[in-house]
């Protein structure tokens, strides 16, 4: 039982650590996957890295095509979608949900939040961070936290495509700038303003993608169909 227990805690590590590598773009959208290579880089069997990478095909992030190979999903604009509107029902709910009275703790916390996205020399993955800490902090001002829950669960290709949106900009501060709108509204009690600069700040996402695959396609998911063809290396058509 305890062989069995540790093995299950370890391929739930090495699935945490690989869906963490494709959502960061460290394994980009359409890459090929060896198997060898990430049991090497990880210092694992490659069992648990098969069993990792099922997991994952699981959440829509990678694609198993036998006799062919692995690959990383491409990012999948009406997956995008579905997570979007997931996430915007359940924020602007939560927005319209505020108490009269706010935890002045959390209030405090979600200033300080802005005042370190607004940092000079700021990592675009440091504001990631950052930014899912703020989104989580009004949802705990609206006491409905355990929400993020079912929201991260299915948003894995959103993260993706809000990520390439953030390197395509190559700069946080628009992004600094509407955290800071929406928050300065919800605090005052402005519920429809708060509202109105959320559902904005969260379709930005859309026209990232569209700019983005205007240059960069082969990043998109085009036919959910599409199998790679097997040549000297697999390769996506």
């Amino acid at each position: 039982m305890a062989d069995s227990n540790r093995r299950a805690t370890s391929r739930r590590a090495i699935y945490e650590q690989l869906r963490q590598k494709v959502l960061t773009l460290d394994l980009a959208p359409g890459a090929a996957i060896s198997e060898n290579e990430l049991a090497a880089s990880l210092g694992v069997s490659r069992t648990p890295v098969r069993e990792s990478l099922i997991m994952l095909a699981q959440d829509g992030l990678v694609q198993i095509f036998p006799k062919i190979g692995s690959f990383v999903s491409r990012v999948d604009p009406a997956q995008v979608a579905d997570a979007q509107f997931l996430r915007e029902a359940v924020e602007l709910a939560a927005l319209g949900d505020l108490p009269g009275e706010l935890d002045p703790g959390l209030v405090e916390e979600l200033r300080e939040n802005l005042e370190h996205q607004r940092g000079p020399g700021l990592g675009l993955e440091d504001f990631f961070a950052l930014d899912e800490a703020f989104h989580q902090g009004l949802l705990r001002l609206s006491g409905h936290f355990n929400a993020w829950t079912t929201v991260a669960a299915a948003k894995g290709h959103l993260d993706r495509a809000r990520r390439l949106g953030l390197y395509e900009h190559a700069s946080s501060a628009e992004f600094a700038a509407q955290h800071g709108e929406i928050f300065e509204a919800a605090v005052s009690g402005d519920t429809d303003r708060a509202r109105t600069a959320m559902r904005t700040h969260l379709r930005a996402v859309f026209s990232d993608i569209e700019r983005i695959r205007a240059h960069s396609p082969h990043l998109f998911a085009a036919d959910s169909g599409t199998v790679p063809v097997r040549r000297s290396v697999a390769v996506w058509e």
